[in-house]
Parts: C-alpha cells; sequence; structure tokens
C-alpha cells in the first residue's frame, strides 16, 4: 500500500461552482428545444428531462477549494452539508443546494494529508485522520478545533462512528499502518477521551473500518485480504470474512445493516452478507465487477444508496468514472463520466436520488440519479 506523500499548506481559494445545465429550483422537468432548422421552430423537437431531486441543476460541480487530490468526500446526516478532505491538509465545508457556497476551508486541522472523515451522528462535530498519525475533532459552529490526538504510530487510514446502544454515547473507530485499530470515546462536548476505550491488533496496516449496525461489532479490512470481525464487549475476533485476492480498500455497510460492501485493489468488489445466520457459507452475497482500482493503490471508498433502502452500491475507479451497480441483480446501472482523474470517494444523499463522487482532479461532482425502481 503507497503511502501518501506530503503537500504544501494550501493558498486562499475561492470556490467556484460549474451548473452544466440551466434550471430553476425546485424545479420537476425541463424542456429542450431541439431545432432541425435555424429558421423553422415548428420542425424543432422537445425533449423533456424529469427532475428527480433539488439540486439546482442535473450535475454541478464543486470546485477551486483544494489544490491537491481528494481522500474522502461525505455529505452530513441531514444532506444539507458536504465536508470533504485532500492531500494539501485542508477540509473544505459546502452546501448541499443552491448556491453551494464553500462556507469553510479547515487549513490548521493537521500537519500532513487529511486521509479520511466522518460527520458526527448527533452534534455539529467533524472527525478527521490524517498521514500525521493524528484525529482531531472539529465544532463547525465555530470552526475551531475541539481536541487533537496522537492517535497511532503511523498513518491513520480509515475512521468510522456509531452511537453506543443504550447510552447514546458517539464511539469512534481510528484503523493504522501500525496494524491496530482503536476506540474512542466522545462526550457531548465533542471532546474525545485521550485514551482509547480499546484496541485491537491486527497485525498488519488496517485500510479500512466500519461498525456494525449495533455498534458492538466492528468490521476491519487489512492488507492480509482478509475482513476481520471484533466484538467490542469480548474485545476479541469472532470471525473473518474471506474472498478477496488483494487489500480491500474501503468497508460500508447497508442502510438494513444485512450487507457489507468491500471494493479491493484487485478491482473486485464484493458485497458480504453479515447477517447472524447466513444461507451462504462464504458469506459472499454479489461480486462485482466494472470499477478498476489501477496500479496506484489508492484506497477508493464505495457507498450504499439511502433514500431507496440500498438498492444501488456504488464505487468509483481509475478509469475516472464512477460504476453503480444494482444490488439484488448485479447489473450495472450506470457508468458516470465527469472527473479527470481516479475518483477516489461516493457517497450517496441520505434523502434524494443524489451521488457525490470526489477525484485525484481535487474537485467533486453532485449528480442527480434516476429514482429506484422498486418490485
Amino acid at each position: 500500500m503507497s503511502k501518501r506523500s506530503t503537500s504544501p499548506p494550501p493558498q486562499a481559494a475561492g470556490a467556484a461552482i460549474i451548473k452544466r445545465a440551466r434550471a430553476s429550483p425546485p424545479p420537476t422537468n425541463n424542456q429542450m428545444i431541439i431545432s432541425s432548422s435555424g429558421d423553422d421552430r415548428n420542425k424543432g423537437l422537445i425533449r423533456t428531462v424529469q427532475r428527480t431531486s433539488s439540486l439546482e441543476a442535473p450535475i454541478v460541480s464543486l470546485a477551486g477549494a483544494h489544490s491537491g487530490e481528494l481522500f474522502s468526500c461525505r455529505f452530513d446526516p441531514t444532506g444539507q452539508n458536504i465536508a470533504a478532505c485532500s492531500s494539501d491538509r485542508s477540509v473544505s465545508l459546502w452546501k448541499t443546494y443552491p448556491p453551494n457556497t464553500n462556507y469553510g476551508l479547515l487549513t490548521s486541522l493537521h500537519k500532513a494529508p487529511v486521509l479520511d472523515l466522518q460527520w458526527s451522528l448527533f452534534s455539529p462535530i467533524l472527525y478527521t485522520v490524517s498521514a500525521d498519525h493524528t484525529l482531531a475533532t472539529t465544532d463547525l459552529t465555530t470552526g475551531q478545533r475541539v481536541r487533537k490526538i496522537r492517535a497511532h504510530r503511523e498513518i491513520i487510514n480509515t475512521i468510522d462512528r456509531t452511537i453506543a446502544g443504550g447510552a447514546g454515547v458517539e464511539l469512534v473507530a481510528t484503523g493504522s499502518d501500525d496494524g491496530t485499530v482503536k476506540v474512542w470515546e466522545t462526550n457531548d462536548d465533542g471532546e474525545t477521551d485521550k485514551t482509547a476505550v480499546a484496541t485491537f491488533e491486527i497485525g498488519c496496516p488496517v485500510t479500512a473500518v466500519c461498525w456494525s449496525a449495533d455498534g458492538s461489532s466492528l468490521y476491519i479490512g487489512a492488507i492480509d485480504n482478509e475482513i476481520h470481525v471484533y466484538d467490542l464487549r469480548k474485545q476479541a475476533q469472532v470471525y473473518s470474512l474471506a474472498g478477496h485476492t488483494d487489500t480491500p480498500t474501503s468497508l460500508s455497510l447497508s442502510p438494513n445493516g444485512n450487507f457489507l460492501l468491500s471494493p479491493s485493489l484487485s478491482s473486485q468488489t464484493l458485497i458480504h452478507d453479515v447477517r447472524p445466520f447466513s444461507p451462504s457459507p462464504t458469506r459472499i452475497h454479489r461480486s462485482l465487477q466494472g470499477a478498476p482500482a489501477g496500479f496506484e493503490n489508492t484506497l477508493l471508498k464505495g457507498a450504499w444508496s439511502k433514500e431507496d433502502d440500498g438498492r444501488r452500491v456504488a464505487v468509483g475507479g481509475a478509469d475516472r468514472m464512477v460504476c453503480i451497480w444494482e444490488v439484488e441483480s448485479g447489473r450495472i446501472l450506470y457508468k458516470l463520466p465527469g472527473h479527470k482523474g481516479t475518483v477516489t470517494a461516493v457517497d450517496f444523499h441520505p434523502k434524494e436520488p443524489i451521488i457525490l463522487t470526489g477525484s485525484k482532479d481535487g474537485t467533486m461532482l453532485l449528480g442527480e440519479l434516476e429514482h429506484s425502481v422498486v418490485v
């Protein structure tokens, strides 16, 4: 797995929006007149484009904030805001809906590339991890960093969070090249305890972590090509998920908590059945092809659709496109172009058929999808 190089601090930058289609928010459809003759409007073709979201246009580009490649981008739990992190050591904050402003650029959180981030589930807090071995929590109401912890001995590749059952406490898990996963507890003020409440020794660099639906277990991807499942209460591994021939690059749990999405460096994307009693001995529900990982060993991040209860999954690729599959059939629904570099991260809007993509070209795209067909 390649190490991400340190980039110089970003220069002051504004944000630019490129609107690729004209629409009036919130539109329901657009009519385009395609004329067969410049002088004869009667022979024109009228095409109706059905709109499915409240975006200003079917495709919106978010650009200008970063001078380096993007490693992660995510919607907040409400879908109103977007955060992205970059090799230029900064984190940008955007509005999802018009006028899609870049209302924040956090440049002093870390001293090395910011590799992953997560929004808090119940407070205006953003968690970020970096190649400088630290975990930072930032209060987005003030833009100030609340706490910074030297969480690991090596690069931290991945982060996830969950609400602990009953207690209402937010738990944060971080995975590192030092071969460990650590669990941290966060209070109501966004302050993370300086001492981890649990540490799991995986024995090789960790590339991905993901909480189970009830917050009692952790799924951990590592360069041994396996996904290790640890029980937080037992503080031990309970089983593992096999099937990959190369390193899993990210882990994402389906909205119903029954399936786990895992792209890999072999360009194979697997969906694992993580229900307590799986009908499959291998626990492999689907094997998907179509998103090439490339030769750069980039930790590509996949995602599940949310507004249709997880009927679609998406992963970006080194072909500069985003591949979206239908889960039950395994067929490719879309191959979305638009980026000029490897698509490193994707996320789905929590309430509308909108996909967010981030790329090594330093930009993000918001794209409107058709509603999923319920059979």
